[in-house]
């Protein structure tokens, strides 16, 4: 059943890669590593492009999740000792709302698989053994063009654990551990942005999401001494795009409630200023108003009073 996924994933992610690598050898070297490296990052733009409605369908789910929390408190604190009815009213509430909380994760549960077909391609050049396109005639010269592409002098099959038998042990370690640092910590960076500017800090998804800020990171950190380098290429630039992307919808859509909404009504505010459709006068006024009401003395009882 898995073979039946993966093997036209494979093929997929095989194919576009050797169609980048065509395009790059018109202007690069065809052997080079960074030729191949390169293609790996058209493989992620190319693949993020299709994965973008997923990520809407993520962004949408998030801000519904963030709207309906005054219902879900409402919901587990009038059903706190009934578990069962507890669920059969969440459920309801997330179909009349039209909220799927497991829609945060499908641009992850969708990148897994093209993830373990990456990683089979890329093992199989390793080991010179076709994957993919690779089996194919047109494409089985590639495979030893592919195995022999180093980037400093670091083939992009090494991965930490098997770098004794590369040509450069020293090299390969070296390369390998920066490249898991940095995509330990752009995958920390990607997750903290999200928690910092786009959600409530009274929401209760905050815990669950600090949980993943870290738990993510150190699982990749962990997994990563295994992964080759051109694994390490891929997921790299995945959260380089990933924190692109959400930086630009926390800016331009953020969710209610948000530090980021804040943000934005406070950068509209301005251009509605600078256009001339509000005056800054009134507006500093009636924020004035609002943010500092008088606080009337408490009256004190007699007794004290005397005192």
């Amino acid at each position: 059943m898995l073979d039946f996924i993966l093997n036209p994933l494979e093929v997929a992610v095989s194919w576009i890669l050797v169609q980048a690598h065509a395009l790059l050898s018109l202007i690069m070297k065809p052997g080079a590593g960074n030729t191949w490296a390169l293609s790996i990052v058209a493989l992620v733009i190319v693949m993020r492009i299709l994965l973008i409605p997923l990520f809407v369908k993520q962004i949408k789910a998030q801000r519904n999740l963030q709207l309906i929390q005054p219902q879900l408190k409402e919901i587990q604190v009038k059903y706190a000792g009934d578990r069962e009815k507890q669920s059969q009213e969440l459920m309801k509430l997330y179909s009349e709302t039209g909220t799927n909380p497991f829609s945060s994760c499908l641009p992850i549960l969708a990148q897994a698989p093209i993830f373990f077909a990456l990683y089979t391609v890329l093992q199989g050049i390793a080991q010179k053994f076709a994957e993919g396109v690779f089996t194919w005639d047109q494409y089985k010269d590639l495979l030893l063009v592919a195995h022999d592409a180093k980037v400093f002098d670091v083939p992009l099959y090494a991965t930490f654990l098997n770098a004794d038998e590369t040509p450069n042990p020293g090299s390969t370690r070296v390369f390998a551990v920066i490249m898991v640092i940095l995509m330990t910590v752009t995958m920390f960076i990607t997750q903290r942005q999200l928690i910092v500017k786009n959600i409530a800090a009274d929401n209760p998804i905050v815990q669950q999401q600090k949980i993943l800020l870290y738990v993510f990171p150190l699982l990749f950190a962990v997994g990563g001494v295994g992964f080759p380098i051109g694994v390490l290429v891929y997921w790299l630039t995945t959260n380089i795009w990933s924190m692109g992307q959400q930086f630009y919808v926390i800016r331009n859509n953020p969710s209610p409630g948000s530090p980021a909404y804040a943000a934005w009504e406070e950068r509209k505010r301005k251009k509605q200023i600078k256009k001339g459709l509000i005056s800054s006068e009134s507006e500093t006024e009636t924020t004035n108003e609002s943010e500092t009401q008088r606080v009337q003395p408490k009256r004190k009882p007699r007794s004290k009073r005397k005192k």
